[in-house]
């Protein structure tokens, strides 16, 4: 039987990468998104792929569990889980000088309680058979301060520190979680392109959702290593560092 990849809030950036890398490998994909719209174009894509599209906001734990449970009817037990729906609260960001406690909630309630929900829903299924990983993307705000993402920040390091310390709590099964910590836009995702519609002269700092898919394969097939870094803000980083 075929491993089954779920690549849960899939766009046309990195998600599309991830099963394009992991299909190549023989991978049958289940993509899951809040809409149809796009999923034929997506499984056009995938073509010579076994790949299959699924609707449903993953964001929502019942909702997660449906759609999980019909993707295992579907094609078998999921051995590994891309999630990476993109936030769906609105607006820019927050200064963290005028982030109060309900605005750095909203935001960890929105970026890292769906994450904690997925887990819940997968983790129980993956100890059982003692196999699978669980692939969680984050911001670099949440390494390194970065204060043009306010508030964003301490969400981000949150949802960090959740997966760091679940692939040590995961360290003596056979299940891998592991982050990978993205520092810019992903090519061809869907807020590459509207920073590109709005700043076509702009020098967007850009990073290769291609290169980042193999990154990710070659975790998942070391299983060694709970974080891998994508750094597009190298100036960032080296001056909130040293």
């Amino acid at each position: 039987m075929r491993k089954v990849l779920a690549v849960l809030g899939a766009g046309p950036g990195l998600g599309l990468s991830i099963a394009h890398r992991f299909g190549r490998e023989g991978f049958t994909v289940a993509l899951v998104s809040r809409s149809a719209t796009r999923h034929p174009a997506y499984l056009k894509d995938l073509q010579g792929i076994d790949a299959h599209a699924y609707v449903a906001d993953v964001r929502d734990p019942t909702a997660l569990r449906a759609v999980l449970a019909a993707i295992t009817a579907d094609l078998g037990p999921i051995d590994t889980v891309y999630f990476g729906p993109v936030s769906a609260d609105g607006g820019g960001p927050v200064p963290i000088t005028e982030a109060d406690a309900a605005t750095i909630g909203a935001k960890i309630e929105s970026l890292v309680l769906p994450a904690i929900d997925l887990v819940d829903a997968v983790l129980p299924d993956l100890l059982a058979r003692n196999t699978g990983t669980i692939l969680i993307p984050g911001g670099l705000s949440g390494k390194y301060p970065i204060p043009m993402l306010g508030a964003l920040a301490p969400a981000s390091a949150a949802l960090r520190m959740y997966v760091l310390t679940l692939n040590a709590a995961l360290k003596d099964t056979g299940v891998h979680a592991a982050t990978l910590t993205i520092g810019g836009l992903i090519e061809g995702g869907d807020i590459h392109t509207t920073a590109t519609r709005a700043y076509p002269t702009a020098d967007l700092p850009t990073l290769d959702p291609v290169a980042i898919a193999d990154a990710a394969w070659a975790m998942y097939t070391a299983r060694d290593l709970p974080e891998r870094e994508f750094n597009a803000l190298q100036e960032v980083s080296r001056s909130t560092s040293s």
